[in-house]
């Protein structure tokens, strides 16, 4: 497997996103064999995983560390926050929440889901209008201080967001769509990351699914799929 830099940490070409093994795409896939395909990659030389505590809610991220656990020094787990959701439900409100003391409680709360000490990269999942970016790059730079986090990420964020959140607290990373189906990083995400020094991981680099070759104009789908409710998956 070749490796890759993203801003100071270096991974594998291929990152497994896990996303799909818990939620949004139709029903939840068979937890056993999740977890044979997470060694599989693992096996197979990737060391990127990619998560979040609203997969599910909570169930990717305990899907994952369970699955990791025993490779857990050999592997870069990513997960996320920015949701309001609640911790004893999963119910999600629908609103954003990147609130300080709400992004140091979900940190917790997803080191214990991962089975780990340390969260490798810790995205802030959507950018929160009702919070400045400063806040929430000072609240990773606290969690980072006290050993909590590795590297902060963003997903999702304009230039600007990217270089305000960059001047108080470095972001490794930053994650957004990208693949030859959808191609906007490329008009100013990519050479202002490139600029800065700061890494990009594409996500849905197949199309969600698209780009198989598996979809056409006769798929269907279920309604627990997000795919049915997106414009470019209609007929």
């Amino acid at each position: 497997m070749k490796t890759r830099k993203i801003g100071t940490l270096e991974v594998s070409a291929l990152g497994l996103g896990c996303m799909g093994m818990s939620a949004v795409y139709g029903a939840p896939a068979d937890r056993s064999e999740m977890i044979d395909l997470i060694h599989a990659a693992v096996n197979r030389g990737v060391t990127l995983f990619d998560t979040a505590e609203s997969y599910g809610p909570f169930v990717n991220e305990e899907l994952v560390g369970e699955a990791l656990a025993a490779f857990r020094d050999h592997v870069v787990i990513a997960t996320k926050f920015g949701f309001d959701i609640d911790p004893n439900t999963g119910q999600r409100s629908g609103r954003l929440n990147s609130r300080p003391d709400h992004i140091k409680q979900v940190a917790d709360a997803s080191l214990k889901r991962l089975k780990t000490d340390v969260i490798d990269v810790f995205y802030q999942h959507r950018v929160d209008p009702n919070v400045p970016i400063e806040e929430v790059a000072g609240s990773v730079k606290d969690l980072i201080a006290v050993g909590k986090v590795k590297h902060f990420g963003l997903s999702e964020p304009g230039v600007e967001t990217v270089r305000r959140a960059h001047s108080v607290q470095p972001v490794t990373v930053v994650q957004s769509e990208y693949s030859l189906f959808y191609r906007g990083p490329e008009a100013d995400i990519l050479p202002a990351l490139e600029e800065l020094g700061i890494g990009f991981v594409p996500f849905s680099p197949l199309g969600a699914g698209f780009l198989t070759g598996k979809i056409d104009e006769q798929t269907r789908f279920t309604g627990s799929d997000f795919r049915a409710s997106v414009p470019r998956f209609s007929p």
